[in-house]
């Protein structure tokens, strides 16, 4: 992946979950916040180079007045200026996140001293600019200031702002200059109007009234109230020769003489917090001391309930610098009704100190329901790509790098299939195809930009054939990518092995207005010719599909029932009133929960009620169950069973062993072979004895498509040994596999037909797989990639679960949207046998953005949604009795209830509605 200057791709990358103590609901915070200083611009005479600044996808240095750089234009001797060049856009500039250093209700003033360089005659507007992004809608820009500058002289920028709300986000630039002149930056100043009332509007840190439930939250009172957790604190006006002041108030606190990482400043918060509350935290930190320049700082709650159990819940985590104040934020909830809670900071390494300006602790504001997003003239199935069948030969398409393009002949006619099945317009493809040689990266390879095409809001799907030319040493990964505003974004990867077309197909979705977007497709190896044809972008109609799934549902779902009356003459039945209601349909819908879950009866009561298969998020894995070597912990697993027994609702068991290192212990990790065989084989036999018969599912060793630490260390053979054995101790459980990106088109690990061949390895070798898991962390989903992928694992004869679903959007509607999608391709396809959400409570989720529930119990709209398909999925019928003593209709599967209404009495039955193709015949004694 090539690395630009400031508008770069980041590459791909994974975010995969990681061992948690309890629950993570962690927000990185990574902006950072100045000195006390009326200037809240971090860097303001550019003497610490471009610290602080961003170019806006140009190019960016920092000269000194002496170099002489700009043309016809001087500055004081020691004086640093910023050169912003390669500026291909009017709005391309210099920028910095401010987020942290404003407050609503303040007015602040700007003062920029401006110039510019290179070919311009006469003058040029340069402005100041904030930009505002909204959480939940799109982003507004506000004007603060322009002036008009020429090649020979400095000019001053002026002008003031003042926000009536906070945004989530507030960038401010400098932008003007026409593309081609290089914009020039000597000193920029914006400050509070009055520093007094910037402190007392302050919604953040500053304002530690009476709702922040800290006591001495800015160290006036000294270390009242505070101690250090394994280390010693220290109270500072300053540190570092004066270099660090506070950021608010007159005081800081440091946690020194740090020898752990998890040493740090604490306060114990027992009896001001309330169960079942949801907590905003946010505390203004820094390091300093060791060699030690970047590192998280985590705030962590640390809870003992009445019979002294212990939780540590991560709240938030933030890098932390020796150079600025940051801020970290987060939230947290108490289910249970501790005896003991304590806040404290920790994180970095030994030798480091931690220093903290404020904390401020208190019940978080209630945020406004976003609106529906409303969506004009979708123009559902209509590609995007200018040129895409290339009748005009590359025009509209570029090079991305020092490669060639050119247009060749003999690419499939017909549209790969996962965009075929797609609702919309389908043309025949022309049989064009670009080819793209001299490609010396890996990165190199066709773009076009695709900026006003793109509607907020809209799921597209991404469709193409691929092929790559002779040359490859082996299996060679293509990838369609989009850069939005130089931030890369997945749009689907296939692996290609020989000279045959292959599909790729992805999604991806926009919900902040980007400046610029550009998609373009690469990957094979420098030297390999990239060849791609029919490429498509098209905005996805997914309501067409979900009429086409429900015709599908009705077919796989349901059954067709003859209820036969006897016990009465037939002719005094005709006419009789018969009502039928389904209570509970079969079809195995699912949710993960942790122990602490069960403390909050909100929690327990939605459950109960929606869900009737359970899985553990945590508490059966190994370094849960056995921590430290010796020492098990199964009263939480037991718990959480005895829960789930009460109510009827089945469990799987996730998961005997984690392939992925990370998420492996070190004290196993430190093991040599043999004990290292010891140790799995008592594993087994002590988690598969002690829960024979109770976990109707295992995941046996999870996500082995993605990781290999057992079979790095044991053998190929370990793994299939691994369900030979849980299959001898617990013959009644179903073994699984699981992994992720399996349905999505974007991982070429996790493929399906590399997840066939693992399962068909494992088969091979001995192994008894029952079951395939799908664990769908999945994001902007398209029905019919999901359908595809379920299609091709189908033809293994293994039932199909969804085992860990969320999606996630800011917006709940969309996120609504995106579960639909899931269930409905789910529900109608008959290899999946279940599913599972992978949690439905906010801050006991893995993904932000990605609960049902609200924290106080509050369901959004996904979590309506969820009930309204559940409700879809439940068959109700009445009518009469007709001339042969019957009544027929058809169902869904599962449990019912029949009402009959005769003259003299009601006579109520229930019966269960199996699969199976012939009707089924309920006999009824009246």
């Amino acid at each position: 992946m090539r690395r630009f200057s400031a508008c770069c791709f980041t590459g791909f990358s994974e975010t995969r979950r990681v061992p948690i103590r309890l629950q993570e609901s962690i927000v990185n915070m990574e902006n950072s916040t100045s000195s006390l200083t009326t200037n809240i611009i971090l860097n303001h005479d550019f003497s610490g180079g471009m610290h602080s600044w961003q170019p806006n996808c140009c190019d960016g240095f920092v000269v000194s007045a002496e170099s002489g750089n700009a043309e016809g234009i001087s500055a004081e001797a020691g004086s640093h200026y910023a050169v912003i060049t390669n500026r291909k856009e009017c709005w391309q500039g210099l920028e910095q996140d401010i987020t942290n250093r404003v407050f609503p209700g303040s007015t602040y003033t700007v003062s920029a001293c401006v110039g510019v360089s290179g070919p311009l005659q006469g003058f040029a507007n340069i402005q100041a600019t904030l930009k505002l992004e909204y959480r939940d809608s799109a982003t507004d820009y506000l004007f603060i200031g322009r002036t008009s500058v020429s090649k020979e002289q400095w000019e001053k920028l002026e002008g003031k702002f003042s926000l009536s709300s906070m945004p989530s986000k507030i960038i401010f630039y400098l932008e003007g200059p026409s593309p081609g002149v290089d914009l020039l930056i000597k000193s920029v100043v914006v400050s509070c109007v009055s520093p007094t009332e910037c402190e007392s509007t302050s919604t953040g840190c500053i304002t530690a009234g009476e709702e922040n439930i800290i006591l001495n939250p800015r160290f006036d009172d000294g270390h009242n109230n505070w101690s250090g957790r394994g280390c010693k604190l220290a109270l500072h006006d300053s540190m570092g020769d004066g270099k660090i002041l506070p950021m608010y108030g007159k005081f800081f606190a440091s946690a020194t003489e740090r020898t752990q990482a998890w040493n740090g400043i604490q306060q114990e918060i027992t009896g001001r917090v309330q169960r079942k509350l949801d907590y905003e935290v946010t505390a203004v930190v820094r390091i300093f001391g060791s060699n030690v320049t970047r590192t998280d700082v985590r705030a962590t709650l640390w809870v003992q309930t009445p019979d002294r159990r212990e939780q540590y819940i991560g709240i938030a985590n933030s890098q932390a610098t020796n150079k600025d104040w940051v801020q970290l934020q987060g939230k947290f909830l108490l289910n249970g009704s501790p005896s003991r809670v304590v806040i404290y900071l920790e994180g970095p390494p030994p030798g480091t100190d931690i220093l903290l300006n404020t904390l401020l602790v208190k019940h978080a504001e209630k945020i406004p329901r976003p609106p529906p997003p409303v969506i004009e003239n979708p123009a559902f199935g209509v590609n995007i790509i200018a040129n895409s069948n290339l009748n005009d030969g590359t025009n509209g398409w570029f090079p991305l790098g020092n490669c060639t393009l050119s247009v060749g002949t003999g690419s499939p006619h017909m549209l790969p299939p996962m965009a075929r099945d797609s609702p919309g317009p389908h043309e025949p493809l022309s049989g064009h195809y670009i080819l793209v040689t001299r490609r010396t990266d890996t990165w190199m390879g066709p773009a076009q930009m695709i900026t006003d095409k793109l509607k907020l809001y809209l799921t597209y799907q991404v469709s193409a054939w691929v092929q790559i030319g002779p040359g490859a040493t082996g299996p060679q990964n293509v990838n369609v990518a989009l850069s939005v505003d130089g931030q890369w974004v997945n749009g689907g990867q296939v692996e290609v092995n020989d000279d045959r077309w292959y599909e790729i197909g992805g999604s991806f979705r926009i919900e902040k207005k980007p400046a610029k977007v550009m998609v373009y497709v690469q990957g094979p190896a420098p030297g390999v010719n990239l060849m791609v044809a029919g490429f498509q972008i098209f905005p996805v109609d997914r309501h067409a599909r979900f009429r086409y799934l429900k015709g599908q549902t009705d077919k796989i779902r349901k059954r067709d029932v003859i209820l036969k009356f006897s016990g009465s003459d037939s002719c005094s039945l005709l006419g009789t009133i018969v009502k039928v209601r389904q209570t509970q349909n079969s079809f195995p819908f699912g949710s993960c929960l942790s122990r602490t879950n069960i403390d909050n009866e909100d929690f327990v009561d939605f459950f109960v009620k929606n869900f009737n298969w359970a899985v553990f998020g945590n508490e059966v894995k190994w370094y849960w169950t056995e921590p430290q070597r010796g020492n098990f912990n199964y009263r939480d697993a037991d718990e959480l069973l005895n829960l789930c027994n009460n109510y009827n609702i089945e469990t799987r068991g996730h998961c005997i062993f984690w392939e992925v290192e990370d998420t492996v212990q070190s004290w196993i990790r430190a093991l040599n072979k043999n004990d290292l065989m010891t140790a799995v084989q008592n594993r087994l036999t002590g988690l598969l004895t002690r829960y024979k018969g109770k976990f109707k599912h295992y995941d046996v060793n999870n996500e082995m498509l993605h990781g290999s630490f057992y079979q790095d260390r044991l053998g190929r053979d370990i793994r299939a040994n691994m369900f030979k054995i849980a299959n001898q101790l617990d013959p009644s459980s179903t073994l699984f596999v699981n992994d992720y990106h399996v349905e999505d088109g974007c991982d070429t690990r996790s493929s399906p037909e590399k997840y066939i061949q693992h399962i068909l390895d494992l088969q091979e070798d001995g192994a008894p797989v029952g079951g395939i898991g799908i664990q769908a962390h999945i994001d902007s989903p398209v029905g019919p990639i999901v359908c595809c992928a379920l299609d091709k694992l189908g033809i293994l004869g293994l039932p199909i679960w969804f085992t860990e679903l969320d999606v996630s959007s800011i917006n709940e509607y969309v996120r609504a949207d995106d579960l639909e999608v899931i269930l409905r391709e789910a529900f109608a396809h008959p290899a999946v046998d279940g599913v599972m959400l992978w949690g439905f409570w906010e801050l006991f989720m893995s993904r932000d953005n990605a609960h049902l529930v609200n924290a106080e119990g509050e369901i959004n709209e996904a979590g309506r949604r969820y009930l309204a398909l559940k409700q879809e999925w439940l068959s109700h019928v009445h009518g009469l009795i007709d001339e042969q003593g019957q009544f027929g209709f058809r169902g869904f599967h599962g449990t019912y209830e029949v009402e009959v209404f005769t003259h003299l009495k009601k006579v109520s039955k229930t019966f269960v509605v199996d699969k199976g193709e012939s009707p089924l015949a309920v006999s009824i004694n009246l």
